[in-house]
């Protein structure tokens, strides 16, 4: 029987470079984490969607608002779980020294941090913007005259409908 040999001491380094790429393309891509969070990423992305919509659609928020939309919605989710945990609780008070346990106040805390994101946000739902009736007007024309003429159309009455009484 041969003796163990104690372990060789790696001679190169750890760096963690697939681990911060994994996550870094996890971080820019915010369906991937909430798709990996199941059921409660489901309720998650639509509250974000709901979010988006009162802020008049995704297409009318800036990077900023988008980021903070973003922030939001992970302090959302973590409040959430806290809130879950505390109200499991048989008591939110340490009896030996009379006072909140500490996850109640980081509860408030990020309470705080959500409610200053959402006014950041406003407070107000902001209305999608409409088109003017010059714009509305010109996607028209653009729109008949990219359209192909229909057959047996010879911008007269059409022989299939009966003429229009008046």
């Amino acid at each position: 029987m041969t003796p163990l040999k104690p372990p060789t001491k790696r001679d190169y380094q750890k760096h963690g470079l697939y681990t911060i790429t994994k996550t870094l393309q996890r971080m820019n891509d915010p369906e991937s984490w909430l798709a990996s969070l199941g059921e409660v990423g489901r309720g998650l992305k639509e509250w974000r969607a709901a979010i988006l919509q009162d802020l008049g659609g995704e297409s009318n928020v800036s990077s900023m608002e988008l980021a903070i939309v973003e922030m939001a919605a992970k302090t959302h989710l973590m409040l959430a779980s806290v809130d879950q945990f505390l109200l499991a609780q048989t008591s939110l008070i340490n009896k030996s020294k009379r006072q909140l346990f500490p996850v109640v106040l980081q509860r408030q805390t990020l309470a705080d941090a959500l409610a200053r994101y959402m006014g950041q946000l406003g407070l107000k739902r902001r209305a999608t913007p409409t088109a003017t009736l010059a714009d509305y007007l010109a996607g028209k024309d653009t729109a008949a005259s990219t359209r192909p003429p229909e057959e047996g159309h010879d911008g007269g009455v059409r022989e299939d409908q009966p003429p229009a009484q008046s």
